[in-house]
């Protein structure tokens, strides 16, 4: 079994968002993880993802300074953007879920990248008058829903898409768990990789998702912020978990810098 760990560093005004220790700096942050063991960081402009404003360049030194795997997020949209972030050096970039709105261009970009492309599903389950559940997909910041989950899922997997990543945004930041209905409907869905992102708060809530992995689950890992950030465990404590019975974890397909 296979599991891997994203801690995240999430940036904006140049420091880490929503951080209740620490200066602030998203370096310090992330050599803090590489430290203690982290094989891949989460790396996310804030400001991108909310049109006010780029931590480009702060993003650019971070990744310079690691050696370990980075996957950069946030506000990637267009070429534009998808060239900004993969300046950086970065491993893997996230098209963001409103870049799904450009069908023809995100298929491009899966040609083109491959591996190195995810794709964030920021979803809002949303209760129908006739009791029914929707899943649309409404990025966090945006204004506007781009489509339904399951129909979003198919045309990605034709198009290849490499792997997701799969978010409740009512559960994001909110240290309330991850929505493991969402979570097991997805990976049912597809084949293709599915990382877990949003809600995260205990080791319990990672056992579980490590435990559906090894079920054969596509589920295959989870990205961690504000329980690391606020010290509710330990990104050690959270990898002897995460790394148990599969000696330490990494995907044996990732690239490398």
């Amino acid at each position: 079994m296979t599991f891997v760990l994203l801690p995240a560093v999430d940036v904006a005004g140049g420091l880490v968002a929503r951080r209740s220790s620490g200066d602030g700096s998203p370096l310090a942050a992330a050599l803090a993880w590489q430290a203690d063991g982290a094989d891949w960081i989460h790396l996310v402009d804030l400001d991108a993802a909310f049109k006010r404003g780029s931590n480009l360049d702060l993003l650019r030194s971070v990744v310079d300074r690691l050696d370990l795997a980075v996957e950069v997020a946030g506000g990637i949209t267009d070429a534009d953007s998808l060239g900004r972030a993969l300046s950086t050096g970065c491993d893997r970039v996230v098209l963001a879920t409103t870049a799904l709105d450009d069908r023809a261009w995100c298929s491009r970009v899966i040609a083109e990248h491959g591996g190195r492309v995810a794709v964030a599903l920021d979803v809002r389950v949303v209760e129908q008058a006739d009791g029914s559940v929707a899943h649309r997909l409404v990025a966090r910041g945006a204004t506007h829903d781009s489509g339904d989950l399951w129909e979003a899922i198919d045309w990605l997997d034709e198009a290849g898409c490499a792997r997701y990543i799969v978010t409740d945004v009512r559960s994001d930041g909110m240290l309330a768990g991850p929505n493991l209905e969402l979570c097991r409907a997805v990976a049912a869905a597809t084949a293709t990789p599915v990382v877990v992102s949003g809600g995260i708060s205990s080791i319990d809530d990672l056992t579980v998702l490590v435990d559906l992995a090894a079920t054969g689950s596509t589920i295959e890992g989870a990205i961690v912020g504000r329980a690391l950030h606020d010290g509710r465990f330990t990104l050690r404590d959270a990898l002897a978990v995460t790394t148990r019975g599969s000696g330490r974890a990494g995907w044996s397909s990732s690239p490398s810098r």
